[in-house]
Parts: structure tokens; C-alpha cells; sequence
């Protein structure tokens, strides 16, 4: 063997054994760790796991069976410690919430974010930017009536474009991506936009390519090895560049708003930023900058754009599906609300069947089965386990939402899971759509007033009808590493 062959080899061999070593000391942790499938070093448990479907692997393997309600798995070589079932998910980020309030690993995110706003940063800077974002959502409507009005407003531009399909088949996605998108973009950047806009055209274009590309294998291969794949071409890379122009659009609206700035009457949250970076310039340890502005707004954006859209379009497909319960949804409408007028939140109380309805539909389609992940802010104990600090955490949201006690036969959708024997509506502790502790979604209550709001808007002026037989209807989700779906589909909506 040539001696520059010799060593290569030699090399590649120490690289390797380096690489084992540390993964082999970053899985084997310290203390009495939950129990879970042996794990190989590097690759983790890549060979027991679906990478593309993890939440229906983690159910089908049934590893909480096997092992109970925590148990650990290894993306590659990131260990991960899975909460399965109410009581462990409550006493963990209710119980425990400080201890769980970081957030986990997400290697895909994390490149592109740089630990910079809501979702993705940790500690003080997280704590500082939550505050400041859920006061100025309240400031700018969030839960008042003002946003209501927004809602509706944005509702009757839906509404229009609903009449104008004149009872051909379409695909909702784009209608219900527009309309929500432009009430978050009211919060967040003071106007909606016209659908047409060339700005608002790429803003959806990149949320609507992002939801694809981090629904593909790549995804998931990124999450188990981060190091390897940031430098592996493939549709992967493309997320950090949609990062980068979604930064570019966002900073250019930034220097916008700095123009037409009034502190004394900040008109959206970008202003609102604006005047809190004035307030903080001379205090060296802020948490407010350029970055940590452009990534909250993008976040919030993205978050408001995506989340309800595809909540809405799954919950219309379930209608289709089940045209009785449309049918009394239908009824409940007329009786309390009527023709005449638009809904409003006051009405949800005299309507128990449609809130009903409304809270199945999250309950069945679990948007996030996983949940977002968590970490641990230091060292825990959690039954007669040790948690190493840092360690990322897994709340099997669908664990909860599925539990079989709470919701009997909870496969099927059934808005009498959120009815009590005399037909009113019953709260669930085991509603956790949007999580649960300190990290529950920040636009949880945004979300809920949009969902109700838009989908009863729809059915007090329109019919849905299949463009197959309703039996023929697949509702279960498009599954991918970390979120459900529902398959794409056609409609009619025929004027009531």
C-alpha cells in the first residue's frame, strides 16, 4: 500500500473512532435515564424508527407498552426522552414546568433561527421576547374585540372568492391560506395585503414550499444527522435559503416602518419592536435587536399563516365526510345566529354542538402527534428516573388527545366527546392542541377566535359537497416527521 494510501486509511479510522467514542458517552448519560430500544452508536435507533412518519412509529412499535409512560429513543445521537399519556405530560409541563420550559433540539430550525426569537430561543432572551409578544398581541387586538373585527372582515374577502368558484370544484388550501395569513399580517405589519400582491405571493410561496420540503425524507435525515447533512446537497438546503428571503422581506418592511414611525402611537408589532429597541439602546445585555425583531415577526407569520389554514382545511374535509354533523352544525347556526349577521366569540356559549365540533376536530387530527420539542433546563427527576440537563423532551401530544378514558373510541371523530348527557359542552383537561406549561403556543387564543370564527362563517353561507362519495372520504392524515396533514382534496361550495 502506497504510504499516502496508508495513511488515509489511518486517518479515516481515527475519525471514525473519535466519532464513536463521543456518540457512544453522549447516549450513555449519566443517572438511571428511562428505559427504551437498544441504540446503536451514531445511528441511534435509525433502524427501529420510521424517519419519515416518527409519531406512527412511536404508536406502532408500541414503545410506551413496552417500556411505560417515558421512555427514551436516540435520533441518531441525540437522545431524546418521550412523555406518553396525560399524567406523565401534565406533571412534567405543569408540575415541573420551569424544568421543562426549554426548548429541544430542532437541527433544521436551529441553523436558520440562530436561537433568536420565540420559538427557538432559551433562558432570559426567551422569557424577555414571549412577554414582550403576548402583551403587544393583546395591544393589538389579540383576544378583544378589535381582532374579532379583523377576522370578520378578512372572513367576508373569503367569503367573495367562496361565491366566485359558482359551484365548480376547487382546492381550498390558497383561499384559507390567504384569509389567515392576512390577519396575522394586520398584527404583525399593520395592513392585509391585496391576494394579488406580489410580496404576499412570495411570503405564501415560501411558507407553502417550507411545509413541503420539511415534510420530505430529507427532513428527518437532517434531524438524526445535522452535522453530516449541512454539508450533503439536497431539497433540504433550500429551507435556509426560504430563511434568508424571508429575512430580506422582513427587514425591508422593518425599514419601512422605521420611516413611518410615530413612538408615541406604534400601530403594529413591528412598531411596537421598534419603539422597545429605542428604549433598550443603552442597555447592553438586551434581548432586543435587529435579528431577535425579524426572526419574532417571521415566526409569528409563519406560525399564523400555517397552523389555522391547515386546521381549517383538514376540519372542512371531516364535514365533507360526515354531512349529518354539518347538517346540525347547520341547525345550531340558523337557530342562534342566523343569515342576517356575522358570528361573533359572544355566540360560541349559546352554540355547544359547534364548539363541540370545533374542539373534535383538534382533538382528532392531532396537528402536532409529538409535540413541539422541549428540553430540560437542568438535571430532573421524574419518577425514579434522571433527567440529564438538556436532554430534548417529547410530549406525545396525540397520547393525550387519544386517551381511550377520556375519549372512548377516540379513533373515531365524535363531537360528543365534548358533550355532557344533557347536550352541553364539557371541557377536557385532555385538550392539549397547542401544548401545555410555560412554552403552550403563544397565538393559542388568536388561533382558537380564527378557527371558530372562519369555519362558521363558512357554513352559515355555504354547503359543502364532496366531489366523491362520502364514504370514499380518506381523512387520515399525510404524516410526516413531525406533523399531520390531511390529504389534498377538492370541494364544492354551494350557497345556502
Amino acid at each position: 500500500m502506497e504510504p499516502l494510501g496508508a495513511t488515509t486509511v489511518f486517518l479515516v479510522i481515527c475519525v471514525s473512532s473519535l466519532l464513536f467514542l463521543s456518540a457512544w458517552r453522549k447516549m450513555s448519560g449519566s443517572g438511571k435515564l428511562p428505559p427504551g430500544p437498544v441504540a446503536f452508536p451514531i445511528i441511534g435507533n435509525m433502524l427501529q424508527l420510521n424517519m419519515k412518519n416518527l409519531p406512527q412509529c412511536v404508536e406502532e412499535v408500541r414503545l410506551s407498552a413496552k417500556y411505560g409512560p417515558i421512555f427514551t429513543i436516540y435520533l441518531g445521537s441525540e437522545r431524546v426522552v418521550v412523555l406518553y399519556g396525560h399524567e406523565i405530560v401534565k406533571e412534567a409541563l405543569i408540575g415541573l414546568g420551569d424544568e421543562f420550559s426549554g426548548r429541544g433540539s430542532m437541527p433544521i430550525f436551529e441553523k436558520s433561527a440562530k436561537g433568536r426569537g420565540i420559538l427557538f430561543s432559551n433562558g432570559e432572551q426567551w422569557k424577555q421576547l414571549r412577554r414582550f409578544v403576548l402583551t403587544n398581541l393583546r395591544n393589538f387586538g389579540m383576544g378583544k374585540k378589535s381582532i374579532e373585527e379583523r377576522i370578520q372582515e378578512e372572513t367576508c374577502f373569503l367569503m367573495e372568492r367562496l361565491r366566485n368558484t359558482h359551484g365548480r370544484p376547487f382546492d381550498p388550501t390558497l383561499f384559507l391560506t390567504h384569509a389567515l395569513s392576512n390577519v396575522i399580517c394586520s398584527i404583525v405589519f399593520g395592513d392585509r395585503f391585496d391576494y394579488e400582491d406580489k410580496e404576499f405571493v412570495t411570503l405564501i410561496s415560501l411558507v407553502q414550499e417550507n411545509d413541503k420540503l420539511l415534510r420530505s425524507p430529507w427532513t428527518a435525515l437532517y434531524s438524526f444527522f445535522p452535522t453530516l447533512m449541512a454539508y450533503i446537497p439536497g431539497p433540504h438546503r433550500r429551507i435556509f435559503k426560504n430563511a434568508q428571503e424571508f429575512r430580506r422581506l422582513v427587514l425591508e418592511r422593518v425599514k419601512m416602518h422605521k420611516e413611518s414611525l410615530d413612538p408615541n402611537y406604534p400601530q403594529d408589532f413591528i412598531d411596537a419592536f421598534l419603539v422597545k429597541l429605542e428604549q433598550e439602546q443603552k442597555n447592553v445585555q438586551s434581548e432586543f435587536n435587529v435579528e431577535s425583531l425579524a426572526r419574532s415577526t417571521i415566526e409569528l407569520f409563519v406560525g399564523g399563516t400555517g397552523t389555522t389554514s391547515i386546521t381549517l382545511k383538514y376540519g372542512l374535509l371531516i364535514l365533507l365526510k360526515y354531512p349529518e354533523i354539518e347538517e346540525k352544525v347547520h341547525e345550531e347556526i340558523d337557530r342562534v345566529i342566523g343569515r342576517s349577521r356575522s358570528p361573533c366569540m359572544a355566540d360560541r356559549s349559546q352554540m355547544p354542538y359547534t364548539n363541540a365540533v370545533v374542539h373534535e376536530i383538534q382533538r382528532f387530527i392531532a396537528l402536532v402527534p409529538l409535540g413541539v420539542p422541549r428540553a430540560v433546563t437542568r438535571e430532573v427527576h421524574l419518577k425514579q428516573y434522571v433527567i440529564p440537563k438538556g436532554t430534548t423532551i417529547f410530549p406525545a401530544l396525540k397520547s393525550v388527545l387519544y386517551d381511550s378514558r377520556e375519549f372512548p373510541n377516540p379513533e373515531q371523530f365524535n363531537p360528543g366527546h365534548f358533550l355532557d348527557e344533557n347536550g352541553a359542552f364539557k371541557k377536557s383537561d385532555y385538550f392539549v392542541p397547542f401544548s401545555a406549561g410555560k412554552r403552550i403556543c403563544v397565538g393559542e387564543g388568536l388561533a382558537r377566535m380564527e378557527f371558530f370564527l372562519v369555519l362558521i362563517m363558512i357554513l352559515q353561507n355555504f354547503t359543502l359537497k364532496p366531489v366523491v362519495d362520502a364514504k370514499d372520504i380518506d381523512i387520515t392524515p399525510e404524516s410526516s416527521f413531525m406533523s399531520n396533514a390531511p390529504k389534498s382534496y377538492q370541494l364544492y361550495v354551494l350557497p345556502r
